[in-house]
């Protein structure tokens, strides 16, 4: 390796937030500008539908082409794959035909259905500004800013407002999708069920997503927070469970374990005013703490609190820090005198961060840090915080309610726990995992099968997102493929055209970013 790659090397390893600060901050705040810039100028021109079409078509001429040629390699979007949430970066890119699915734009807010119309790269942060300005909001809206409708439906979206509303996907009323067969084909409950119960955790494997119409109901200004600290596991998942299945008095709940037997369970409504039984927090401002580091203070101080949020800091409240992932980026990120100077410069793109990655952080990452979500039952929420805190000691943990719908029967990737008796219960929690375990010996080697394992043998499931060390057998164990696998069978052309999602997801079809930069050189 040159001595400048070295020095390099060096630089991103041991000053990676100094190195951050300097250069991607910048970097990541000029970008950002630039597109909200231009989703804005086509938000206001509401130029979007009179070129949706024309985008459609487009896809489906590159389809025609590549049937034309054969139809030998595989299809993928022509998205880069750095700009995924995952820590990892797709290598199937690399051998792919890629179609360009060039569509970013708002389509239509159609108030009176209560519907949003959106193409498929339109963000959370751009939904959630152009809706609350017209006193609207998604049910669900997922936490980080940078998160696109399609990667929400083709994997899989959760936050706290899920317990009453389900998933992203539940949220739904339909998909419009170009198949491999090179056809425009809209699906709802109740035109093209099949295929419309499949699309989510599909990762594209199915056909093209090129439109999406979303529930939308009405916003208000604030919300009010409740904050509740509990100091042992019992108390903890009681007070969580109970908040999660009072639907009508709790909007969202969340709760951030901070270790075995201490943890703030919140819960929040819609507020059109603030009132006397707490202050406004604008938690969103630049120079505001971390959110988590916010909660952290009345477990500290054991009081329980009430505040309100204005609505749009509450729905990004765990952007700036990527929870608390970023204090491990830059150490010194939650320093007042930080936040105060460049605090609005926060997060880093995400593609800038993993790009720099370098082969001394990637084998640190590899071992010893953990990116995962996953989805359990709400009776098994204490085995599994046990379960953590003997095999992880990795705190704070997220908490997040969601339902899994049943869709009436209806066969998809996950479905509500069943019981031996055969019953069903809809309510889980996702349990995140951010960061360096603490745990003696940790090795992510060891450590990511057995929790699969654990995931599995609960009935649960695992956020495709993260990395994945289950076999075919256990992966087909975990997501049911009964109507994908004849899905699939029955679309023209849609074997020939698209990988199954397991070769996508699981290390066949993803490496780490510096494993991707020396396989671009190579060209």
């Amino acid at each position: 390796m040159p001595k400048i790659e070295l020095l390099f090397e060096h630089i991103l390893t041991h000053y990676r937030g100094i190195f951050a600060t300097i250069f991607l901050l910048p970097i990541s705040a000029v970008y950002s500008a630039y597109i909200s810039v231009l989703n804005w100028i086509s938000f206001r021109l509401n130029s979007a539908p009179a070129k949706h079409d024309a985008r459609v078509e487009a896809v489906i001429r590159q389809i025609e082409d590549w049937k034309n040629r054969g139809a030998e390699q595989k299809l993928c979007t022509a998205r880069s794959g750095w700009k995924t949430m995952s820590e990892l970066v797709p290598k199937y890119k690399l051998t792919h035909r890629k179609i360009d699915i060039g569509m970013y734009d708002i389509l239509a807010i159609d108030e009176q259905r209560r519907i949003l119309r959106v193409e498929p790269l339109a963000t959370m942060g751009q939904i959630s500004r152009s809706l609350i300005s017209k006193g609207w909001t998604l049910p669900v809206v997922p936490e980080l800013d940078s998160l696109t409708v399609g990667g929400l439906i083709m994997g899989f979206g959760v936050e706290t407002s899920s317990h009453k509303y389900g998933l992203f996907q539940h949220i739904c009323e339909s998909f419009e999708i170009v198949t491999a067969e090179g056809k425009l084909v809209k699906c709802s409950p109740s035109e093209n069920a099949e295929l419309f119960y499949q699309i989510p955790w599909s990762h594209g494997t199915l056909g093209f997503l090129v439109a999406a119409e979303l529930k939308i109901i009405p916003v208000k200004k604030y919300i009010r927070i409740h904050y509740q600290p509990v100091y042992n596991l019992d108390a903890m998942v009681s007070v969580f469970e109970q908040a999660c299945r009072d639907t009508d008095n709790n909007d969202f709940v969340e709760g951030l374990v901070y270790s075995r037997d201490k943890a703030v369970i919140m819960t929040g409504t819609f507020a059109d005013a603030v009132a006397a039984d707490g202050s406004l927090n604008a938690i969103g401002r630049w120079y505001k703490p971390w959110f988590y580091k916010h909660v952290q203070t009345y477990l500290e101080q054991k009081i329980e609190g009430v505040e309100y949020l204005p609505v749009r800091d509450y729905f990004h409240r765990h952007t700036r820090g990527y929870f608390w992932a970023m204090e491990e980026i830059i150490s010194f990120g939650n320093y007042p005198l930080f936040r105060a100077l460049l605090g609005w410069a926060l997060p880093p793109r995400i593609e800038l961060l993993k790009y720099t990655e370098t082969q001394t952080t990637r084998r640190l990452r590899e071992k010893h840090h953990v990116v995962q979500d996953m989805l359990m039952p709400i009776r098994y929420l204490k085995q599994s915080i046990d379960y953590f805190d003997e095999h992880f000691l990795l705190y704070p943990l997220w908490l997040s309610p969601m339902a899994i719908k049943d869709n009436g029967g209806q066969p998809g990737f996950v479905h509500p726990f069943r019981t031996a008796e055969g019953a069903k219960e809809e309510l889980y929690v996702d349990i995140g995992a951010y960061g360096t375990p603490s745990k003696q010996g940790f090795d992510n080697a060891t450590a990511l099968p057995l929790l699969e394992k654990f995931v599995i043998d609960h009935q649960g499931y695992q956020a495709l997102y993260a990395r994945t060390t289950m076999s075919r057998e256990d992966f087909r164990m975990m997501f049911d493929h009964t109507g994908y696998d004849l899905l699939r069978g029955r679309l023209p052309y849609c074997r020939q055209a698209f990988d199954e999602v397991y070769d996508k997801v699981s290390s066949k079809g993803r490496v780490s970013p510096v494993e991707m930069r020396h396989l671009e050189k190579k060209g």
